[in-house]
């Protein structure tokens, strides 16, 4: 026998005996129990396992066709399917849509509820409105709860349900709607309510065909409004008020016309008090303008301003016209014989406007002694 094969033979039996050693060795291990493979297996488990889980049970609530101006609520359930404490951090609304409230912490198992709201007045056709609810479950963070309906105005005002106004305060000006309907009873007015005595309102049924508007249920009684805004008991500022009219309608009973706009005063003074500060006679700050220009586009020219009186002596008030129709310059001019110390008065400014014929403009300041100048 070659040294070539004795090599390989003894490399072999070396070899078959290192693995019946550990085949031996391997019988003797006692079998693992099944207390230590759960153990094993419970170590695997991710933490997140243990996690609440958001369930949405009915996650679009659909109202069908309703009448414009109904009240949508809706409590949308929501169930914790998990093992720990779901939490609803925030249930945010779209546009058109509030949440009442919301149960912010529902035990595993539980359901809990998310109230939201529609209110239809201002909608018409079909609408969509959504609240994103946010919590704390690992996996699905946020949800989304919709609401759908079809909104059907019953009764409804052509050209639009709004008039609008841009008024100088004082003046009046009348628009008018007319309100339709789409119920199969006829059609009644039962009521009209103002935000105010600067508010007035005319209506009539529409007799005349060639004056009915080519909307609603054909042979329905039309009826027309007249909503005249202003008058000396106008408050300056902005439009933002509604006329309430009450119908024989079953759908929608109440139909509001909003009024919207601004009214603005006849004219404007600029500045509206002044303050010398502390001057001599001598001195440039010693006279001061104030300018009142009118707000009337059409006819500025129609304003104007008759004379000055200041109260305060010491101190002289005078008007000239400015460069712009409708604008005029009040100049105060602190005298050169006026007595050091404060001044501490007002200058009333007459004018021919019939809402506000006298505007009066505090004066302040102090004369410094001539003394004290040098």
């Amino acid at each position: 026998m070659s040294k070539r094969l004795i090599a390989i033979t003894t490399a072999f039996l070396l070899s078959s005996a290192a693995l019946m050693a550990a085949e031996t060795a391997n019988a003797k291990k006692p079998a693992a129990k099944p207390a230590e493979t759960a153990a094993a297996k419970a170590d695997a488990t991710p933490d997140d396992e243990k996690a609440p889980r958001l369930t949405i049970v009915e996650p679009i609530k659909d109202y069908g066709v309703v009448p414009k101006g109904d009240k949508l609520d809706w409590s949308f359930v929501v169930k914790n399917t998990g093992n720990t404490d779901l939490q609803i951090i925030a249930a945010k609304p779209g546009c058109g849509c509030t949440v009442a409230d919301f149960d912010k912490v529902i035990k595993p198992g539980e359901t809990g509820k998310v109230n939201a709201h529609v209110d239809t007045t201002n909608f018409a056709g079909p609408i969509a409105k959504s609240v994103t609810v946010e919590t704390n479950d690992p996996s699905n963070p946020t949800a989304q709860l919709t609401i759908h309906a079809v909104v059907k105005p019953y009764v409804e005002a052509y050209p639009a349900g709004f008039v609008r106004y841009n008024l100088l305060q004082g003046d009046a000006e009348t628009q008018s709607v007319t309100l339709y309907s789409e119920e199969d009873e006829p059609f009644q007015i039962t009521g009209v309510k103002v935000p105010g005595d600067w508010v007035k309102v005319n209506y009539k049924k529409i007799d005349d065909p060639a004056q009915i508007a080519q909307v609603g249920k054909k042979d329905q009684a039309q009826y027309r409004f007249d909503i005249t805004v202003g008058g000396p008991d106008a408050k300056i500022g902005p439009l933002a008020e509604k006329v309430l009219i009450t119908t024989n309608s079953k759908h929608q009973p109440e139909y509001p016309i909003s009024l919207s706009g601004v009214i603005r005063p006849t004219f404007r003074v600029d500045p509206t008090g002044v303050n010398f500060g502390e001057v001599a006679p001598s001195d440039n700050a010693a006279t001061r303008s104030i300018t009142l220009r009118s707000n009337n586009l059409k006819t500025p020219e129609t304003f104007s301003v008759t004379k000055a009186e200041s109260s305060i002596p010491g101190v002289m008030a005078s008007v000239k016209p400015a460069a712009n129709k409708g604008e005029y310059e009040v100049t105060l001019q602190v005298s050169k014989e006026a007595k050091a110390g404060d001044l501490d008065g007002q200058v009333k400014i007459y004018t021919n406007d019939k809402i506000n014929p006298v505007v009066t403009v505090p004066v302040k300041g102090v004369v410094k002694s001539t003394t004290a100048s040098k």
